[in-house]
């Protein structure tokens, strides 16, 4: 199975070479992010990808995540804070369009997605949302791994200073990881040498018939 031997591959990368990531490759890696899977079909995130240095330097803060600045792509995460009726309307919309029926036979649909979404609290919508940008970041991992490009997935980072410098919070975003992309360092990354730990199968999975 050709996917078990692209993740055997892939590892997280402590130091990127200066090798950049053709826009090609950049691009089936947002398609694949945007084909993920989502509660609902919601999609209740937005990624921005970045090749700019010093925006990435900006970015990086006080984090002790190099990669955030030296990645040849990086792609924020960044989740809504609550699903909103009008979104929800929006949705629909793109739904009869592209599936070409009339608003009228989604009535049951949106019915339910607002029954579920419109009674959160804030907090409980932004939390769900975020789960679902995690999905994307896992669908990533995987067509960067394909793809041979290197891939470093983040949570240490400030998000006050990501937010203000993109205007997140503006369009009702807040973000919630991050994900540099570009080609291993094989002189300077300590990390290339070590084996990958991972648990027995037969420990980390129980079969139940």
């Amino acid at each position: 199975m050709k996917l078990l031997e692209n993740l055997n591959w892939r590892y997280t990368v402590k130091k990127f070479s200066n090798q950049k990531v053709s826009k090609e490759k950049i691009d089936k890696i947002v398609e694949a992010i945007n084909l993920s899977a989502s509660s609902g079909g919601l999609q209740p995130y937005r990624i921005f990808v970045i090749q700019n240095k010093e925006l990435q330097q900006k970015l990086k803060g006080d984090s002790f995540n190099a990669q955030i600045e030296d990645a040849s792509h990086l792609i924020v995460f960044a989740s809504y804070h609550k699903m909103t009726k009008e979104y929800i309307s929006e949705f629909m919309n793109l739904n009869a369009k592209v599936r070409d029926i009339p608003l009228s036979e989604l009535e049951d649909y949106r019915t339910a997605l607002e029954f579920y979404h419109l009674n959160k609290s804030q907090e409980e919508s932004a939390v769900w949302a975020s789960k679902q940008a995690y999905i994307g970041l896992g669908t990533a991992l995987i067509a960067a791994a394909e793809l041979k490009v290197d891939a470093t997935p983040m949570e240490g980072f400030d998000p006050e200073i990501v937010d203000k410098a993109l205007g997140l919070n503006e369009i009702s975003l807040n973000s919630v990881l991050l994900l540099g992309l570009g080609y291993r360092d094989v002189e300077n990354d300590w990390n290339i040498e070590l084996k990958k730990v991972r648990l027995p199968i037969d420990k980390f999975s129980t079969s139940i018939n």
